[in-house]
């Protein structure tokens, strides 16, 4: 996984920075961060949902070496989108493991053809930790894609322009041509 480069802090809805030069450099420094009230209803507004009705980040940072942070947190999360069918409310509970690697002197890929690193959990370490931003990013991948209210799974939907006839789910299969000229006959062997 790949991290996006970090916003402005002052454009987004949810921010909590620590910095890093005033962490205990010895033991882990535990967090228990929330979004309440005003917060929960910009970070809808910035993640493009109904609502958000409960934000935490709860981990510790533990110092990793001389320089290094690792980040270990739990995201919880309740969201409220449309259904992308019915357009009913659809209540989501989400629960999210995080781990960040913050490496002090970490090499910026350079060219213009970058092979992925095999450790997809580092970065490079900033001067603050952004506690906030850290929560927003991980709440924006857990976001389902295609929200379904319940009872919704099995709609199916039509469109066809007048005077035609709808195109079923079992017109696009890749016999579907095959076994119209079987004259609809079934056979165990042919493939669907």
């Amino acid at each position: 996984m790949t991290h996006s480069p970090p916003q402005p802090l002052d454009e987004l809805p949810f921010t909590h920075p620590l910095r890093v030069a005033d962490l205990a450099g010895r033991k882990p420094t535990r967090f228990n961060v929330t979004a309440e009230g005003e917060t929960l209803a910009a970070i809808a507004t910035w993640a493009d949902i109904t609502a958000v009705e409960g934000l935490q980040l709860k981990g510790t940072l533990t110092p990793q070496g001389r320089n290094d942070w690792l980040l270990e947190a739990r995201l919880t999360a309740k969201v409220v989108q449309p259904c992308v069918v019915t357009l009913a409310p659809v209540v989501t509970d989400i629960s999210e493991d995080l781990r960040r690697h913050y490496v002090a002197n970490m090499e910026e890929p350079t060219g213009e053809e970058v092979e992925m690193p095999e450790d997809t959990d580092s970065e490079p370490l900033p001067d603050r930790i952004d506690l906030g931003a850290v929560a927003l990013e991980a709440l924006e991948l857990a976001l389902p894609l295609y929200p379904h209210a319940e009872g919704a799974e099995g709609t199916e939907m039509q469109a066809a322009p007048p005077g035609a006839a709808p195109i079923r789910d079992e017109d696009t299969r890749p016999f579907a041509n095959l076994r119209a000229l079987m004259g609809g006959k079934s056979d165990e062997n042919t493939p669907e």
